[in-house]
């Protein structure tokens, strides 16, 4: 039996989940004998393979690239995971929303800075007008919510995942936790 493929993705986030989802620890043993990590901050692909079986997404929809990306992963994704608040309500940066792109561009590129004043236009991605959850943008199979998600419940996630079944998280986590 060829073992399922499985990706993770870091859209506008802290990388939080990302070290939560490292810190099952000795379980990704249990976890690479099921799978393959085909896509992900952590290897080293740099283009997002077709038939993922599940991808978890950390962060919100934030600039056009995460757009972009959010987009194609829900195309090549079977089951796709909103990991963290980030993902889930657009947590931290959806704080930006109640300020125009313009401001938000100014006070972290003019105002907060000491020295080269300018707004790049050349290595950031353009911001949209407000974050995301990623639900607001594409379908989402299972949500982990959490800032970030204990790594108990992303490898209890994942294993059922894994094993074919969609996880009940009813009694591993709630939002705010």
């Amino acid at each position: 039996m060829s073992k399922a493929k499985l990706a993770t993705v870091w859209l506008d986030g802290c990388s939080g989940c990302h070290m939560s989802f490292l810190d099952i620890d000795e379980r990704l043993i249990t976890v690479a004998e099921k799978a393959d990590l085909v896509y992900s901050p952590l290897v080293d692909p740099k283009e997002f393979p077709l038939d993922v079986d599940v991808t978890l997404v950390e962060g919100a929809v934030s600039s056009q690239d995460d757009l972009e990306k959010i987009k194609l992963v829900r195309s090549r994704t079977k089951i796709l995971v909103s990991l963290g608040d980030c993902a889930v309500t657009a947590n931290v940066p959806g704080m930006r929303n109640k300020f125009d792109t313009e401001s938000v561009y100014a006070r972290a590129y003019l105002e907060n800075a000491d020295e080269n004043l300018h707004i790049p236009v050349k290595v950031i991605p353009p911001l949209l007008k407000q974050s995301w959850p990623i639900h607001q943008v594409v379908d989402v199979d299972v949500f982990i919510p959490g800032c970030p998600p204990k790594a108990d419940t992303i490898f209890y996630a994942v294993a059922e995942l894994l094993d074919g079944r969609i996880p009940d998280l009813s009694k591993h986590t709630r939002f705010g936790v």
